[in-house]
Order: structure tokens, then sequence, then C-alpha cells
């Protein structure tokens, strides 16, 4: 082989291990900051990691929600039609939360099957509805029950 081929292999060698040792820290490095959305419908049947932050939402039960008379504790259940899962936060809870209204948790599910939120999200008003929201609940065919009036098309 020619001294100046060679040189050239090794260095579009040098390059594709550069790059791919490059991609593979960055997905290293990134992997705890990936924050996927579960239904509730999924969460019950076991389909979301137990202990990993994840991001869940649908609407907020109308009577469920419970909140503490000495902290800043609430515990509500968020359905998607299918399923109800149980949430709890500790902070102050966005103005526009309310019960029959869609809103988002950030957080991470405990080994008892209940949802820890460390962030909440309502929607912002009457006309808007996270995708994944909205995507979870039109495909059940009960969402018209749990949350009369809200728009749940994108």
């Amino acid at each position: 082989m020619h001294p100046i081929r060679k040189q050239r292999l090794m260095f579009v060698i040098f390059i594709v291990c550069f790059s791919s040792l490059a991609v593979g820290l960055m997905a290293y490095a990134l992997r705890e900051n990936i924050n996927l959305f579960y239904p509730p419908s999924k969460i019950v049947s076991g389909e979301a990691p137990v202990d990993t932050l994840i991001r869940a939402g649908g609407c907020v039960l109308p009577g469920s929600v419970e909140r503490a008379g000495d902290s800043l504790a609430v515990s509500f259940l968020v359905t998607d039609g299918a399923a109800q899962l149980q949430v709890q936060y500790e902070g102050i809870l966005p103005d526009l939360f309310a019960e029959g209204e869609a809103a988002v948790v950030h957080g991470r599910l405990d080994g008892d099957g209940v949802f820890q939120a460390s962030q909440v999200l309502a929607k912002h008003d009457e006309t808007y509805t996270p995708s994944e929201v909205a995507d979870t609940v039109q495909n059940t065919n009960e969402h018209q029950a749990v949350c009369e009036g809200l728009d749940y098309g994108t």
C-alpha cells in the first residue's frame, strides 16, 4: 500500500473511532436526562420502570384531591379513562391545577405503585391539552365521562 493511502486510511479510521466514542459518551451522559411519558394505564399495568424519572399525565379525577392540613403535601388521582394512578406531591400546585382538568406530572414511581411527583404541570387554557395527554385519553372510550368539556384535539 502506498504510504499516502495508508496515512489517509489511518486518518479515516481515527475519525470513525473518535466519532463513535464521542456519540457513545454523549448517549451515556444523557441517559439520566431522558424523560419518557407513560399514560396511567401503562403505569398501572406494570409497563413503566420503577424508581426512574418519567412523566405521566391525564385528567385529575374529580373529588380525588386531598390536601394535608399541616404541610404542602397533596395527593390526587390522574386517569386516562382506562386506569387511575395515585400521585403524591409536596409543593405549591400551579394556579390552573384543578379537578377535572388535564395535568402532567414529572417524578418517579415507587415500589408501591404510587407516583411521587417532583413537578406538576397544568394545562394553560381551555383550548390546549398536552399532546401526550391528548393522545392517551383519545385512545380510551371513557374519557368524556371523566373530564367533561375538555378538548383533547391537538
